[in-house]
C-alpha cells in the first residue's frame, strides 16, 4: 500500500476503501447480469451455490491470518515504546542517587534522546527509512556516563548497576520499534486477498444471476463486509503511520518528568 493511503485520515480511508470495493462490486454485478442471457445465463445459473461456503471459509481464513500479523505488529510496537519509556523513567528515578552534576547530566541526556526520537526517528519510521544504523548518541552517552560514575557507597553502586541495565533496556526497546517500523502486509498478500474477494463476489453474482435484485443485495452485503475488514487492516497495517499510529506520547511524558527534578 502506498504511503498516501496510510497517511489519510480515518474518514479518508473509509471513502477510498469502501469506494473501491463498491466500484469493483458494481462492475462484477453489471458484467454478470449483462452477460446472463440465453445459454450463458443457463450456464451461469448452473454454478453450484455449494461453492460459496468453502470459498468464503478460505477468504475468512486468509483474512484472519493477515489481520493477525497486523494486530501482532501493533501490539509489539506499543509494547516497545512503553518499555522504552518505562526504562527511561527508571533512569530518572535512579539518577537521584547521584545528586548534582551526574543527575543533571543524565536528565539532560534522557531529554535529548526523547527530543531526537520525536523530531527525527518518528518521521523516519513513518517513511520506513529508519534502520539500526541510526544511532542514539544521547543514550550511548548516558550509558558511558553511568559506567564512568564512581559510586561512593553501596546504595550508589546498586543504583549505578540498575541505571546501566535500564539504559540497555531502553536501547533494546528502541531497536525493536525501529525494526517493527518496516513491518507491513506485503503486496503479494494484498494481491491474493484481492483475488479471493473478486472470486467470491463473482460467485455470488453467478449464483443469483437470474434475479437482479437478489444479486444486487447479496453482492452489496458481501462487499460491505469485505470493505470493513480491509479497512481495519489498512488502518493498522503500518504501526507508525497514519492517524491511528503508535506515537511517542509515553516518551514525551518521561521528557516532561525529566525537566522537573
Amino acid at each position: 500500500m502506498n504511503d498516501w493511503l496510510h497517511n489519510l485520515p480515518v474518514i479518508g480511508l473509509v471513502v477510498v476503501v469502501f469506494g473501491i470495493t463498491y466500484l469493483v462490486a458494481v462492475a462484477i454485478y453489471a458484467a454478470v447480469i449483462g452477460l446472463a442471457i440465453g445459454e450463458r445465463g443457463r450456464a451461469f445459473k448452473s454454478v453450484s451455490p455449494g461453492m460459496l461456503s468453502p470459498l468464503g471459509v478460505l477468504f475468512a481464513l486468509f483474512l484472519a491470518f493477515t489481520a493477525s500479523q497486523v494486530w501482532n505488529d501493533n501490539d509489539r510496537a506499543s509494547i516497545a515504546v512503553n518499555q522504552e519509556a518505562s526504562a527511561l523513567r527508571a533512569v530518572l528515578v535512579l539518577a537521584a542517587a547521584f545528586p548534582g552534576e551526574h543527575e543533571a547530566a543524565l536528565r539532560a541526556l534522557v531529554r535529548q534522546h526523547i527530543e531526537e526520537a520525536k523530531s527525527r526517528e518518528w518521521p523516519m519510521m513513518a517513511k520506513g527509512s529508519a534502520t539500526l544504523s541510526l544511532a542514539s548518541p544521547a543514550l550511548i552517552d548516558a550509558l558511558q556516563l553511568a559506567l564512568a560514575i564512581s559510586p561512593g557507597n553501596q546504595g550508589q553502586q546498586t543504583a549505578q548497576a540498575e541505571i546501566v541495565r535500564e539504559i540497555r533496556t531502553a536501547l533494546t526497546a528502541r531497536r525493536e520499534r525501529i525494526l517493527i517500523s518496516h513491518s507491513q502486509v506485503g503486496s503479494v498478500k494484498w494481491l491474493c486477498l484481492f483475488g479471493q474477494a473478486v472470486g467470491l463476489l463473482l460467485l455470488v453474482a453467478l449464483v443469483h444471476c437470474d434475479n437482479r435484485l437478489t444479486a444486487g443485495i447479496a453482492i452489496w452485503i458481501m462487499a460491505t463486509g469485505m470493505a470493513t475488514c480491509v479497512l481495519l487492516i489498512v488502518a493498522y497495517d503500518r504501526p507508525f503511520v497514519g492517524q491511528l499510529a503508535v506515537g511517542p506520547e509515553p516518551l514525551l511524558e518521561v521528557m516532561a518528568a525529566a525537566a522537573t527534578p
